[in-house]
């Protein structure tokens, strides 16, 4: 079978290099190139094309417009910043392009409503980069309350925090929820998840610490309540070591199991998880095998795209996920 041949959309986002680097390695793929929509990341000379381990100096370059024009391309990964991705990936799906989207990167629901219809409509892969999904340990515990061994699930509680610089927590006030926005969306699709649906209300309490004199959204705080108990998100980017204090606690009527750290840096990209599993009367501490983040989405990817697997995660999922997510940031019913 011919390689899948692939390119990526964007140089700005965060994981953009790490997920460039994933693509680069597998040999189901073939990486073309990518194109870089943003000014300030397109040219080599630019400090995001040169950052340290980007690999994006021996990838040939294209426009947006190039790629579109490819009636050979058959995936895309979306890595560009977060308010543009779904903007790129819509061009890409109209034209019948597989899309991996770092994960939904619009301000209203309808925009990404309308992917996923495309999608549905022209039978394409959208897998979303919730990178949680992925974790061994959140695997592990995913099978364990499948099993029913922690009984019936009443609340979840996660908490994924760090310590931004002035720069980045600047980007963030362009967000409304700001770091729910960003990075608390991850949390609430383990809440959704573990709890099996979606809640009968939602509480955003984001607010400002005041970090660096910036009045963004930097504090992230929502409330999920269900009908079993109630389940929270939290997320700032003023922890000081919040990225070690991550943390997934799934509560049941026979045990608990808490994820912390969700992640530690073992060496280079490679990543191990840490859980506490408590079920009747026993606790057991297990540490991951070292794993790359991206290594195992990727994967899952190609094998949708060459329907070798199906995406778990439904449109339909995917579409309450990011209502829910717009909710907790303090959106409109209607997400706009």
């Amino acid at each position: 079978m011919e390689k899948l041949k692939i390119a990526q959309i964007g140089t700005g986002h965060p994981h953009a290099r790490d997920a460039a680097a994933a693509l680069l390695k597998n040999p189901e793929l073939q990486v073309i190139g990518f194109a870089e929509p943003s000014p300030e990341y397109r040219h080599p000379e630019s400090p995001g094309f040169r950052a340290p381990g980007m690999p994006y100096g021996s990838m040939r370059q294209y426009t947006v417009e190039e790629l579109l024009e490819m009636e050979d391309l058959e995936a895309v990964a979306i890595e560009c910043q977060e308010e543009n991705a779904t903007e790129y990936a819509q061009l890409f799906a109209d034209r019948g392009v597989h899309i991996y989207l770092d994960k939904p990167g619009t301000h209203g629901c309808a925009s990404f409503e309308k992917l996923t219809d495309t999608c549905r409509r022209r039978n394409l892969v959208l897998q979303l980069g919730y990178m949680y999904r992925y974790n061994p340990m959140v695997q592990k515990a995913m099978e364990m309350v499948r099993a029913g061994k922690l009984g019936k699930i009443y609340a979840v509680e996660g908490q994924m925090s760090l310590c931004y610089p002035e720069a980045m927590c600047s980007w963030i006030g362009k967000h409304k929820g700001g770091m729910m926005y960003y990075l608390g969306c991850h949390m609430v699709d383990m809440v959704l998840q573990f709890m099996g649906g979606l809640p009968e209300e939602i509480i955003p309490m984001n607010t400002c610490t005041g970090q660096y004199g910036l009045d963004s959204e930097n504090y992230g705080f929502a409330v999920l309540k269900y009908p079993e108990g109630v389940s929270f998100v939290k997320t700032t980017c003023a922890e000081v070591n919040g990225y070690r204090r991550r943390q997934l606690v799934i509560c049941g009527e026979k045990g608990t199991i808490e994820i912390k750290p969700m992640e530690s840096v073992v060496q280079g990209t490679m990543l191990k998880a840490s859980a506490v599993f408590s079920t009747e009367g026993r606790t057991e501490q297990i540490d991951s095998q070292p794993f790359d983040r991206y290594d195992a989405m990727i994967q899952d990817f190609v094998d949708h795209v060459r329907g070798r697997s199906e995406n778990p995660y439904t449109f339909a999922y995917e579409n309450a996920l990011f209502r829910t997510v717009m909710a907790c940031c303090g959106w409109a019913e209607k997400g706009e």
